[in-house]
C-alpha cells in the first residue's frame, strides 16, 4: 500500500471519477488542496428535542425508534420512495415528556439507494435522527435526515415489518431486502454516541451543482483518515456516506493516530512562534476545520492557518528584498539631464513629486537596485516622476525601459516622453518596442537595444519576450504594476548585465495594509498631492428610474460639448448580453453584494444599445458619437481616440478599456451605466478620466442599486471622497478582499485564502516582525525545511502580484 501524502493526487485515491471531476472544477486536485478549500463558515450545534417540542424553520436531533419501513416505486417521477415511522416513546418517557410520532421520507431515482437505506434499518430499532422538520398531511416529517443506527443491547431484530402500510405490497411495493440471517452494521454503540456525533457543528463549503457541501465534507473526512494511515483503497471504494464518517475528532483517536497526522502534516510555523502565541498544531487545526468539535475550536483552527498564512506571506516578501539587495546594479550618479528636465517642465513639480524624485535619486546611485513601488492617484504626475528617473539613468550612460499594459498607452507614452526630451539641449534616443510593429522597425529597436547605446524604450509586453536585451539596462520602469507579474518584473532582471533597478507604478488606490502583504518586497511611495491647475471632480449618483434627472443629466454633457469639450460614457458591456453579466467587459469585475446578490440583477448595459439610445435622444441632436472597445484592434482604437481628442467625434461609449492610460485634457463629463456593479476603486479610476485639462470636471454613476442597498452605500462612498487609498480601504470592508487576493484578477490561484488584508493588518504586522526575526537568525531557512517549502510553494502560486481593482 502506498503512502499518502499531502501531494497525492485525488485522482489515485477516489474511484469515483465523477467527484475528482467535480473537485477538479473547484480547483481541488490533490489531497493538501483539500484540506486548504476552506469551509467558509460552521453551523452551530443542533440541539436535542423531543418529537412534541419540534420547531419548524430549526434543525433538531432526536433519538427514536423504528416501527414500520415502506418501500414504493413512483411512477409518475420514476423515481423511489422510502418511509420510514418513528416515534420517541422511550426517550420521551426518560425524560418525562410528551411522546410523538413521525415519518422519515427518502427519495431517489437509484432503486440500489433506496434498498440499501431500507437494509440499514428494522422493525424495534433504535436509531438517532437529525434533519429540519416539516409537516405533509397532517403528520410531523423528515425529509432526508441524517441518521445513525445504534448496536443494540439485544440480539438482531427481527427485519423491519410493512407495519402501517400492508396493502402497498400487493400495489408492487418492495419488502426491504435485509433477512434474519442478514448481519447489521451499525453506527454507533450507543445513542448518547449518536447524540455527540450529529450535534456536533458542521463546516459549510462553497459547492456547486456537481458536487454538494456534503460531499466535498465527507471526501476530506476521507483523505484526513487516510493520512492517518486508513487503507487508501478500501476507503476509496466507498462513495462516504454517513456511516464512514468518524464518530469524534481524528486527533482524539489515540497517539498512533496523532503521530501519523502530525507526520503528514508537519508544522510549517516555528515551534516558538506557534508556543508563543497559543496556536494549533498543522494537523491538529486542518481536523478542527473540517472536523470540528465546538465552533471555539474552528475558529480557533482558522486563526492559526491565518497566521500561518501572513507569517509564510511575510517570509517570501522579506527573503525576495534580501535576495534582490545582494545582487549588483549600475550605479547612476549624472542627475545633469534630470535636472535639466525637470527646469524645462512649463508647471512646477509638486512637494509630493519633488521628494519621490529625490528618494528615487539617492537610491539609484547605490550598486545595488532600487526595488520602489509609486503609488499615485490618477493625475498625480506619476509619469514626470518615471522620465526624471529615467533621464538619470540615460545622463549616467546608461539605457531605460518603460513597459505599459497595453499598445495605447506604450504609444501615449513614447509621443510624450519623446516631444518632452526633444526640448532638451541633449541627443536622447526614445525607442518604441511593441507587438504590432512592422519587422524591419522592430529589428532596428532591438538592434540599438541590444548595442548597450544610451536610450529609453518605451514598450508593451514585447519587452518581455526573449528578443529584447538591452546589457546596458540601469532602469525598468513598468507603468500599472497589477497589469504585470512577479515572473515579469523578475525576467526584465535577465536582460541587462546586472540587475536593473526596478520603479513599478500604479494609479490603482491600494490601502496600505494591502500594499503591506502585497508589496513588501517593495519600498512604497504614495503620491497623494494633484498638480497645480487639477480641481477636484464633482461626483453625483444618478438614479436611473428618474427620468427628470437623466434628462438634466445629458443636457449638461451636451452643453459642456458645445463649449468644446468632450463627454466619456462608459458601460460594462460590448453586446447586449444574453444572461446576466456573461458578456461583461473583461477588465470589469461585477460586484455582487451580501443581501443584494439574493434579489434578481437587471440585465448590464451594452455599447451598441447605449450609442443607440443617445443617438436618439434630443440632446445629442448633431453630435457625433464614437465607441471603444476590447475588440477594436490597435489601429482602430488610435484613430477613434485621434478623432475623440480633436473633436470630430465630441461623445465616446466605451467599455472599462478606458481606465488606463487614456489621456484627454478637453474630457469634462464622465457618464457611468450600472455603476452599482462596478468595484469602487476601478469608478475611481475611471473617474481620473476626466479634468485632466484642468477645467472644471463631473462623473456621473447612473444606478439601479435599490434604496438603503449596501450597493447605494457603496456608491456613496465615491461621492463623498477623492482619496483613492480610503476608497479602497472601504472596499475591501464592504465586499471583502475578493479583488486583492481572488482569483478573478488574477487568472490564476492565490496562496492566499484566509487573510483579510485591512482586518488583519495588525496580524501581519505581528508576523512581519516575527519572520524578520527568524530570517535574522536564519537567513537560509536551513532549520526550517516545512516553512521554506511553504515560502517556496507562496512564491509560486502568487507570480502575479495583485491589488484592489
Amino acid at each position: 500500500m502506498s503512502t499518502v501524502t499531502v501531494e497525492s493526487p485525488l485522482a489515485s485515491l477516489l474511484t469515483n471519477k465523477r467527484r475528482v471531476s467535480a473537485l477538479k472544477a473547484l480547483g481541488v486536485t490533490t489531497v493538501g488542496e483539500a484540506l486548504s478549500y476552506y469551509p467558509f463558515r460552521v453551523t452551530e450545534p443542533v440541539p436535542v428535542r423531543a418529537l412534541s417540542d419540534v420547531r419548524f424553520g430549526e434543525k433538531m436531533a432526536c433519538p427514536v425508534v423504528v416501527r414500520g419501513v415502506r418501500v414504493a416505486p413512483m411512477s409518475s417521477h420514476g423515481s423511489y420512495r422510502l418511509e420510514v415511522l418513528v416515534d420517541d416513546a422511550d426517550y420521551a418517557r426518560e425524560h418525562r415528556l410528551r411522546p410523538g410520532a413521525a415519518k422519515l421520507v427518502f427519495f431517489a431515482h437509484r432503486k440500489s439507494y433506496i434498498d440499501w437505506m431500507a437494509s440499514r434499518l428494522a422493525t424495534g430499532m433504535r436509531i438517532v435522527i437529525a434533519g429540519d422538520p416539516s409537516v405533509f398531511n397532517d403528520r410531523l416529517q423528515f425529509t432526508h435526515p441524517e441518521i445513525l443506527t445504534v448496536t443494540p443491547a439485544e440480539p438482531t431484530p427481527s427485519p423491519a415489518q410493512l407495519a402501517f402500510d400492508e396493502p402497498s405490497a400487493a400495489r408492487g411495493g418492495d419488502r426491504p431486502r435485509n433477512t434474519p440471517a442478514r448481519r447489521l452494521r451499525y453506527d454507533v454503540d450507543s445513542v448518547a454516541q449518536g447524540l455527540a456525533r450529529v450535534c456536533r457543528p458542521r463546516p459549510v463549503y462553497h459547492a456547486n451543482s456537481r458536487i454538494s457541501s456534503e460531499h466535498i465534507h465527507e471526501t476530506i473526512l476521507m483523505l484526513l483518515h487516510m493520512l492517518a494511515g486508513d487503507d487508501p483503497q478500501a476507503a476509496a471504494t466507498s462513495d462516504m456516506t454517513a456511516a464512514d464518517t468518524p464518530t469524534h475528532s481524528l486527533w482524539d483517536d489515540g497517539d498512533a493516530v496523532h503521530a501519523a497526522l502530525e507526520q503528514a502534516i508537519p508544522d510549517v510555523l516555528p515551534e516558538q512562534v506557534r508556543a508563543e502565541l497559543n496556536l494549533m498544531h498543522r494537523a491538529q487545526a486542518f481536523c478542527a476545520i473540517h472536523d470540528p468539535d465546538t465552533v471555539a475550536d474552528f475558529r480557533h483552527a482558522i486563526q492559526t492557518m491565518r497566521y500561518e498564512e501572513a507569517f509564510v506571506c511575510q517570509c517570501a516578501l522579506l527573503m525576495a528584498r534580501d535576495a534582490a539587495s545582494a545582487s549588483e546594479a549600475f550605479r547612476c550618479d549624472d542627475v545633469t539631464l534630470r535636472d535639466d528636465y525637470i527646469a524645462t517642465l512649463p508647471f512646477p513639480l509638486t512637494h509630493g513629486q519633488r521628494d519621490v524624485i529625490d528618494r528615487i535619486g539617492e537610491d539609484m546611485r547605490a550598486d545595488h537596485p532600487m526595488q520602489r513601488l509609486l503609488q499615485g492617484e490618477v493625475g498625480s504626475g506619476k509619469t514626470v516622476v518615471a522620465v526624471a528617473a529615467m533621464l538619470q539613468a540615460v545622463g549616467s550612460g546608461h539605457q531605460a525601459v518603460l513597459v505599459a499594459p497595453t499598445q495605447v498607452l506604450a504609444e501615449q507614452h513614447y509621443q510624450s516622453i519623446a516631444a518632452s526630451v526633444g526640448a532638451l539641449d541633449a541627443d536622447v534616443p526614445v525607442l518604441l518596442l511593441t507587438g504590432g510593429m512592422k519587422l524591419a522597425a522592430r529589428r532596428r529597436v532591438l538592434a540599438k537595444a541590444a548595442s548597450g547605446e544610451p536610450c529609453i524604450v518605451v514598450a508593451t509586453h514585447a519587452a518581455f519576450s526573449k528578443s529584447f536585451q538591452a546589457p546596458n539596462l540601469a532602469l525598468a520602469v513598468i507603468d500599472e504594476q497589477h497589469r504585470f507579474g512577479v515572473e515579469q518584473r523578475e525576467t526584465l532582471r535577465g536582460k541587462s548585465e546586472r540587475d536593473p533597478h526596478l520603479l513599478v507604478m500604479t494609479a490603482t488606490p491600494i490601502p496600505r495594509t494591502a500594499a503591506m502583504t502585497w508589496f513588501g518586497d517593495l519600498d512604497i511611495s504614495w503620491l497623494t498631492e494633484l498638480p497645480g491647475g487639477r480641481r477636484p471632480i464633482r461626483t453625483f449618483i444618478v438614479p436611473e428610474d428618474d427620468g427628470k434627472l437623466m434628462s438634466d443629466m445629458f443636457w449638461h454633457l451636451r452643453a459642456r460639448i458645445d463649449a468644446g469639450e468632450r463627454a466619456y460614457i462608459v458601460c460594462p458591456c460590448i453586446d447586449v448580453p444574453k444572461d446576466d453579466g456573461t458578456d461583461a467587459d473583461d477588465d470589469m469585475q461585477l460586484v455582487e453584494l451580501g443581501d443584494d446578490a439574493e434579489h434578481p440583477r437587471p440585465p448590464l448595459h451594452a455599447v451598441v444599445e447605449i450609442r443607440e439610445r443617445l443617438q436618439s435622444l434630443p440632446q445629442f441632436r448633431g453630435v457625433a458619437i464614437c465607441t471603444l472597445t476590447g475588440r477594436d484592434d490597435d489601429a482602430a482604437k488610435q484613430h477613434v481616440m485621434e478623432e475623440f481628442a480633436s473633436g470630430v467625434t465630441p461623445v465616446m461609449v466605451a467599455t472599462t478599456v478606458i481606465e488606463v492610460g487614456v489621456d484627454v485634457p478637453q474630457a469634462s463629463c464622465i457618464v457611468i451605466f450600472d455603476a452599482d456593479r462596478y468595484g469602487l476603486s476601478q469608478l475611481h479610476q475611471l473617474r481620473g478620466r476626466v479634468g485632466r485639462g484642468g477645467t472644471d470636471a463631473w462623473a456621473f454613476l447612473v444606478s439601479r442599486a435599490e434604496p438603503a442597498s449596501i450597493a447605494e452605500e457603496r456608491l456613496q462612498v465615491i461621492a463623498d471622497s477623492l482619496d483613492g487609498a480610503d476608497i479602497a480601504a472601504k472596499d475591501l470592508e464592504l465586499r471583502g478582499a475578493g479583488d486583492v487576493l481572488g482569483d478573478a484578477q488574477s487568472g490564476g490561484k492565490s496562496s492566499l485564502k484566509l487573510l483579510r488584508v485591512v482586518k488583519d493588518a495588525p496580524m501581519i504586522a505581528d508576523a512581519r516582525d516575527r519572520a524578520q526575526a527568524v530570517l535574522d537568525a536564519d537567513p537560509g531557512l536551513a532549520g526550517h525545511v516545512q516553512l521554506a517549502g511553504a515560502v517556496l510553494d507562496f512564491t509560486r502560486g502568487n507570480e502575479k502580484f495583485l491589488t484592489s481593482n
